[in-house]
Order: C-alpha cells, then structure tokens, then sequence
C-alpha cells in the first residue's frame, strides 16, 4: 500500500493549524480523472452470468453459480477517504507568524514546526511520499533535499540582493 507523508489541516477558518501525518495515499493506483470510468467493473454478457441448465434446482447449478460468481469478482482499487484518521501523526506546523517570546519585539517573527524527526526519517525510509506542501517542510528541516521550481534560482548566503 502507498503511504503519504501529508499535512491535515485543523483550527478556525483565519487560523489554520496544520498536523504532520502519515496515512495511506486516496488512491494506489491512477487518480481517477486518469482512470476510465467503471474500469473496475467487469463488462460480461448476460449468457455469461448464469449457467444454462435445464435443471434450474438441481446441485450442479449451484456449484456452478458459485464458481462463476466467485471467479468474476475484481478488487477494487484501494481508496481511503481524506478525512480518515491518519496511521501515525508525526508532528505540527503553526503557519502563522509568531513573535518569540523572549520580549524583543523587533525580532524575525517564525513559523512553528514541530516534528518526530526520528519517525520522519524511519517512515521514508520504508517509503512514504511526502506531498508538496510535507517535501517544503521537511527540506526546511533538512531530511530532503530542497526542490527546485523551474526559473528559481539559488540564494547564496552572504549576498546581499
């Protein structure tokens, strides 16, 4: 199963609150929009589905239900829904700028995050996705590398724009 390293947003409608979770991917497989529809579904003729018997109550016509029945089922492709409760929560994001507490007011305001950083590690070490938003916060952290937009150029520390 796919597993995502995702955010799951909480709090007011001004005050967003963000925690840092892991949970199965919405879909395994293709999104839908890249999916036929109902290609889950098996297409079969009528004169499939059910045995011609002239015995219509007779044993061998059960038996033969059963197999037909049991050799036509397809899995569905696994789904989860997004606000199902997540496998583990590694942590939280505050994106609203705080002043820190130690009374210097004209000190850069931050942006709180909290993370479980040996959890993090272990869980993408078995292969968790990190969504775009999670791959942000846990470069700024420095798990990942940073991704790059395309015409984003690099800062260099020590220069003055």
């Amino acid at each position: 199963m796919v597993l995502k390293i995702r955010l799951a947003r909480f709090g007011k409608r001004h005050a967003p609150f963000y925690n840092i979770v892991v949970a199965h991917a919405r879909y395994a497989f293709d999104p839908p929009s890249a999916r036929k529809p109902n290609a889950h579904i098996p297409r079969l003729a009528p004169s499939t589905l059910l045995p011609h018997n002239d015995t219509a109550f007779g044993q061998d016509t059960r038996k033969q239900k059963e197999e037909i029945t049991s050799s036509n089922i397809q899995l569905q492709p696994t789904r989860t829904a997004r606000g199902s409760k997540p496998l583990e929560v590694l942590g939280t994001y505050d994106p609203i700028p705080k002043t820190p507490t130690d009374g210097n007011e004209t000190a850069k305001k931050f942006k709180d995050i909290k993370l479980d950083i040996h959890r993090a590690k272990y869980w993408l070490g078995v292969g968790a996705q990190p969504s775009e938003p999670a791959w942000r916060l846990l470069s700024m952290i420095g798990l990942m590398e940073p991704k790059f937009r395309p015409g984003q150029e690099i800062k260099k520390e020590g220069t003055a724009a």
